[in-house]
């Protein structure tokens, strides 16, 4: 696991102690980490069509995020 999985961890998904709160928290994480992916996909990207973009509208729909 690498350091932004941990610091998504550590600011949404536990409470002070490092405990697990709720299970919320665990969509939200992997939400927050399938809009990481979009971003990283959209950065390559230069227009609506090509295949940064494309790999994005992939990841939304697979994932069901907004």
């Amino acid at each position: 696991m690498n350091n932004r999985v941990r610091e998504l961890i550590k600011e949404h998904g536990s409470d002070s102690s490092g405990k697990w709160v709720a299970i919320d928290k665990v969509e939200l994480i992997a939400e927050l980490i399938a809009y990481e992916c979009m971003d990283l996909a959209l950065g390559s990207s230069h227009r609506e069509d090509d295949m940064g973009a494309i790999i994005a509208n992939k990841i939304k729909k697979h994932f069901g995020v907004e």
